[in-house]
């Protein structure tokens, strides 16, 4: 088998798919790309068993074939090869060489026949969305996913389906991220839980812009294309909490504050916080918000003050700042409102302003105050 494709496009359309591989994977032919050439298409196909991506490009080929390229050093070549056309010769033995105009690589490739078959995409229900749509509701989602595999409900994200819209749910059980879209259109109610990893590919892998993608799922596996990209990965099997019981119906209190002023005087407040906590505490009085921090064992000590807009009794309530500074950073408004009531009700975070078709609630939950 012989093909001739541009060394450039080639590296671009792997390093999409090349974050699917593990480095230390337990069946060594997980290390490499599938190469497939049928009529002048190439399909490459990159898979940790769990998750599938694959691309497709034009090459120049006369007869067809399959091979398996160890990805590491395929990527490392092509990455200091200037752009120009590449030729793949594979032998019978699947021996690779590859020759570029003034040098020739050879590497020893593997049998395809070993490389794990992609799940079947039958019985899908589909949808489609923009680009845009996905990557913004996986931002905006991800960070909130708990890395606890005891509870692997929580470990990715919920897609919560509806003839009106498509609600994407994130939670590690401190904190809570709820973001709607309602320009997306589900033929049916449905739910599913799709793991971290096949997010963050996704993420890198799509431009954030209108181009039409498609989104199909059966009981096992959710499959996602856009243009000559596909992934198809594995959902989690395993029943999502009842979040909704957790979102308090009535936080009278409201609180809106410049979003850069707070996330840039919680970062600096937080130094001083007990690390394992990083409490701090929001004291506020009318018009202003002071965040307060102190680690005993070390005796240190951070305060500051800023304007706020305040509706509601003077509060004292503290938060784990990391989680305020990573909520504040998902969002794109220049101020947010919170919702509060009493120190030991979770409180509610929301941008000021937001598109039409997007709908966004972050919860935190608050810690022990000391007294």
């Amino acid at each position: 088998m012989k093909f001739i494709v541009s060394s450039s496009a080639l590296l671009k359309q792997l390093q999409q798919i090349s974050g699917v591989i593990n480095a230390n994977t337990v069946l060594p032919i997980l290390e490499d790309f599938l190469f497939e050439v049928e009529k002048n298409k190439l399909t490459v196909v990159a898979t940790d068993l769990e998750t599938v991506m694959k691309v497709h490009l034009e090459v120049e080929a006369k007869d067809s074939g399959k091979v398996c390229i160890p990805a590491k050093i395929l990527m490392d070549s092509l990455k200091n090869i200037p752009d120009q056309p590449l030729t793949f010769n594979i032998d019978k033995h699947f021996a690779v060489e590859l020759t570029s105009d003034n040098g020739k690589y050879k590497v020893m490739g593997e049998n395809p026949d070993n490389f794990p078959k992609e799940p079947a995409s039958d019985e899908t229900t589909s949808f489609t969305t923009t680009s845009s749509a996905l990557v913004t509701a996986i931002n905006k989602t991800l960070f909130a996913v708990s890395n606890d595999d005891l509870r692997p409900a929580m470990t990715g994200v919920y897609f919560e389906m509806d003839k009106k819209g498509l609600q994407f749910v994130a939670t590690d059980a401190h904190r809570l991220v709820r973001y709607k879209r309602k320009d997306v259109s589900c033929p049916k109610n449905d739910s599913l839980i799709v793991p971290k990893k096949p997010l963050n590919l996704l993420k890198s892998a799509l431009p954030a812009n209108e181009d039409e993608i498609t989104i199909s799922y059966n009981s096992n596996h959710l499959f996602v294309i856009h243009g000559t990209t596909q992934m198809s990965c594995r959902l989690i099997d395993a029943r999502f909490p009842d979040y909704k019981v957790v979102i308090p119906a009535d936080n009278p209190y409201k609180l809106v504050v410049g979003r850069n002023d707070f996330q840039s005087a919680l970062r600096r407040v937080s130094i001083f916080s007990n690390k394992s906590t990083n409490q701090v505490v929001l004291n506020i009085h009318g018009s202003e918000l002071q965040l307060a921090a102190q680690d005993v064992d070390f005796s240190f000590e951070g305060t500051e003050r800023m304007k706020c807009q305040y509706d509601g009794e003077d509060l004292a309530i503290a938060f784990n700042a990391r989680f305020l500074i990573e909520m504040l950073a998902s969002t794109d408004s220049d101020e947010v409102r919170m919702e509060l009531s009493t120190p030991t009700k979770a409180g509610i975070i929301k941008p000021t302003e937001e598109d039409e078709n997007e709908e966004v609630l972050m919860l935190v939950m608050p810690l022990m105050l000391n007294s």
